[in-house]
């Protein structure tokens, strides 16, 4: 058995229009199948709102209701009312009440069937060096821009869109049969509410060209690989004379020769000799503020030791610090020696002690504790 609608709807009998809109408006909410995906029963339930809703904002449907109950819209009462309650009556209810509340809304045309334009992605790579120190980069975007012969509106110059006709501006037509409803997109404006008769040359009645332009693009010192700049307005431009859209610039830093980046750190690996980590020594960086800096290597630097430049590395995006620059030495063995360097080695292999290589010796002296442990 039906339930009574006014029950359905949580609200008495002499309610008037606002309690009934207020009604809905709560129920539809909490029972939409939007916030409930997958839940039947909240699904029928909101039918069921639905339903109860559109007969009792209708006077003539609510007063046949109030008399008859639910057999007023039976065999045929009422042109079938009440039997059904397709998916146009609720975009009808929705599109008063909610707005473009529910799922994102419904997009809607501005005044005059201008629509506003695309956003536009530019991909754009530069250096280490450039985001270190920033630059104006000029890059040549083509894109739709509003055509000039017609000022956008795609007429021809002299003439103005006129009224549809056959939707009278709405860009919409309804047709009934009972009490269903059916909307649909005006096939003679195709949704803009407005008609060209004489569409301007240029553009052919769109509005809006394809240019190549040419943009000036400020890149900030210490921006990061994958950060988005947006130039407003600078994309394709809208139909109609609508509002242009978005240009994004996608920025990407190209790998590095000699360093990588960690945020506003740098770090650089540098190959030394043998000799130099033994006995100490210095050598020279060269740093991307266009210097060079010397690296003191102490006597005995063992391979990976690491070196800090403070201040050497990227400046932070729009704030006055600058990271550091981390130096890591790599000790290089010698290779292709010839006869006199390998009695020298040799030498000096018989002459070492433990104390020249202190990591080594310990090791080996634990992993041979660690083998007899075995035999005990």
């Amino acid at each position: 058995m039906k339930a009574d609608f006014y029950e359905t709807l949580g609200v008495h009998k002499g309610a008037d229009e606002k309690e009934l809109k207020a009604a809905f408006r709560k129920l539809a909410m909490q029972f939409h199948p939007d916030r409930n995906p997958g839940d039947h029963a909240c699904e029928h339930k909101f039918k069921e709102i639905g339903e109860a809703y559109e007969t009792l904002k209708d006077p003539q449907k609510r007063a046949a209701y109030d008399r008859f109950g639910h057999a007023a819209f039976e065999n045929g009462g009422m042109n079938g009312g009440g039997q059904g309650f397709g998916a146009s009556g609720f975009a009808d209810i929705f599109e008063d009440i909610f707005g473009d509340m529910m799922g994102g809304g419904r997009q809607r045309r501005s005044s005059g069937g201008r629509e506003r334009g695309a956003d536009l992605r530019y991909n754009m790579e530069i250096s280490l060096e450039e985001a270190y120190a920033g630059k104006t980069a000029q890059i040549h975007v083509p894109a739709s821009i509003s055509c000039t012969d017609c000022s956008g509106s795609g007429a021809k110059p002299g003439t103005q869109p006129v009224t549809c006709t056959t939707c009278a501006g709405h860009g919409k037509v309804r047709a009934s049969q009972g009490f269903f409803s059916i909307e649909r997109t005006c096939p003679s404006c195709h949704g803009r509410g407005q008609t060209i008769k004489d569409p301007c040359s240029k553009c052919a009645g769109q509005g809006r060209v394809t240019e190549e332009r040419s943009l000036s693009v400020n890149i900030p010192a210490g921006i990061e690989d994958g950060t988005r700049i947006r130039l407003a307005n600078e994309g394709e431009a809208g139909l109609r004379g609508g509002p242009a859209g978005d240009l994004y610039i996608f920025l990407s830093v190209k790998p590095h020769e000699f360093f990588q980046r960690d945020g506003a750190d740098l770090y650089c690996k540098v190959p030394i000799s043998m000799t130099t980590a033994a006995l100490g020594g210095q050598f020279e960086v060269a740093t991307l503020d266009g210097t060079q800096t010397r690296v003191k290597v102490p006597e005995g630097t063992q391979n990976g030791r690491q070196f800090r430049l403070k201040s050497k590395g990227m400046p932070v995006l729009r704030q006055p610090n600058i990271g550091d620059l981390y130096i890591q030495v790599a000790v290089e063995t010698p290779q292709n020696l010839s006869k006199r360097q390998r009695e020298l080695l040799e030498e000096f292999e018989q002459l070492s002690s433990k104390d020249n290589s202190p990591q080594s010796s310990g090791f080996f002296t634990r992993m041979k504790d660690f083998f007899e442990s075995f035999g005990e």
